[in-house]
């Protein structure tokens, strides 16, 4: 120790390099919002609050129009049954309700996030061809955790100057947010997935009567067995002409109603019976579990979740990004009263609002208890070039404690910068 000691009092510009360097990185990765054009920034993750969930997946799985106990008795317990062999497993949580059963997978700490979700997906894709009923697939949740929605927002019709002028249905809105939102924002840096919420899914629905049925000899089978296979294309290989060769195919899918309406379900004596004759077909929304609700109004929106391990601060600046693209080329319309209304991203619940607002006070905190202690140290010591020897370690030791936590895989949240600012107080 006394030989490093004097070694390093004898080679300060070694020294002096090294304190240079490890300042310049603790400043790369601090949590802090500083602009320094100079050097790269690299910042720890930030978040407002740390992430104590437990170490959990969560295991889908849909059965339409099924009781609880059916759910229950052939999906979830024979999931349930084949996930609890799995390594590194503290417990499985499961609840069958009307039409899908979710399991909470839930590892050891010490076990790793994508570990885990890899040995989950090595179990589902091994389980015997008998264990789940047939067209019954499980499937895996968002590589998330409890406290990855960071960002919600509704989708409203407003007018160039921002006023609420509404003049779009639910299920338009729900369209829109399925088919051209969803998909930007998933897109976004950091997203693990963009859940929709609220509106009415809009679906193709066929009303049969049972009494037409019955008349006509035709099992619910044969229906549906029609509609499914009018529904598709079909190949028929290729042909070639004068050195050319041309796709030969059949296109079968169907564009609305009317294509699904002379749907040919089955012929007797030669003519056929078209779905029309017995059902009623038209466009409903499918039947949903819940709402969305915003200030007494019912709304659609969605709600965006950080990916495991990212930064979420980073995520919703990625998301805001992306809306700012996507905002122009939402539709638009002009209303009866001449107003022009466009479908616009409103945010309702924004953490990056939080987090900032943590920042901001911890950042104070520290900075005016390093610039007391360093008063104390100056008074105490009463000699300039002791104290300020003294009173450099102080903001040198949290940038390190910042490089301690990006290598470390450490959020800089409210927890861990207040403990950063009782140890400088201490």
């Amino acid at each position: 120790m006394n030989r490093f000691i004097t070694f390093l009092i004898r080679q300060r510009l070694i020294v002096a390099l090294t304190i240079v360097g490890a300042t310049m990185w603790g400043v790369m990765v601090a949590p802090f919002d500083w602009d320094i054009g100079f050097i790269p920034r690299d910042p720890v993750p930030v978040d407002a609050i740390p992430d104590i969930g437990e170490n959990q997946q969560i295991v889908f799985t849909r059965w339409a129009g099924r009781s609880p106990q059916d759910i229950d008795d052939q999906i979830t317990y024979p999931l349930v049954s084949s996930l609890l062999g799995l390594p590194g497993i503290k417990s499985v949580r499961s609840f069958s309700i009307f039409g899908f059963s979710t399991i909470y997978v839930i590892f050891e700490e010490g076990i790793d996030f994508y570990w885990g979700r890899t040995r989950i997906l090595e179990k589902l894709s091994s389980l015997p061809s008998n264990t789940l009923p047939n067209g019954v697939t499980p499937t895996l949740g968002p590589d998330a955790t409890a406290l990855g929605q960071v960002f919600m927002y509704t989708l409203e019709g407003r007018d160039p100057e921002g006023n609420p002028t509404g003049g779009w249905s639910l299920d338009e809105l729900r369209s829109i947010q399925d088919f051209d939102v969803r998909y930007a924002l998933t897109a976004a840096s950091g997203v693990a997935e963009v859940a929709s919420i609220g509106g009415h899914v809009k679906e193709y629905q066929v009303d049969v009567d049972p009494d037409h049925l019955r008349h006509l000899g035709i099992t619910l089978q044969q229906v549906l067995s029609a509609v499914r296979g009018s529904n598709l294309d079909v190949s028929a290989g290729l042909i070639e002409l004068n050195n050319a060769e041309y796709i030969v195919r059949g296109l079968g899918y169907i564009t609305n109603v009317e294509d699904l309406r002379n749907t040919v379900v089955t012929a007797q004596d030669g003519i056929p019976v078209l779905l029309s004759d017995i059902a009623k077909v038209s466009i409903g929304p499918a039947m949903r579990r819940g709402v969305l609700d915003r200030e007494g109004v019912e709304a659609v929106g969605g709600i965006v979740a950080a990916r495991y391990g990212e930064n979420p601060l980073a995520t919703i600046n990625a998301v805001k990004e992306q809306i700012k693209q996507v905002s122009s080329g939402l539709p638009k319309k002009i209303l009866p009263d001449g107003t022009n209304s466009q479908v616009t991203i409103v945010p309702y619940y924004d953490r990056s609002v939080l987090i900032h607002e943590t920042l901001d006070t911890l950042d104070r905190a520290i900075m005016q208890q390093v610039l007391i202690t360093i008063l104390v140290v100056i008074l105490m010591v009463f000699h300039i070039r002791g104290s300020l020897l003294i009173s450099s370690m102080l903001p040198l030791a949290v940038l390190l404690a910042f490089v301690g936590m990006k290598l470390l895989h450490v959020d800089a949240n409210i927890v861990a910068l207040s403990g950063i600012a009782i140890a400088v107080g201490t």
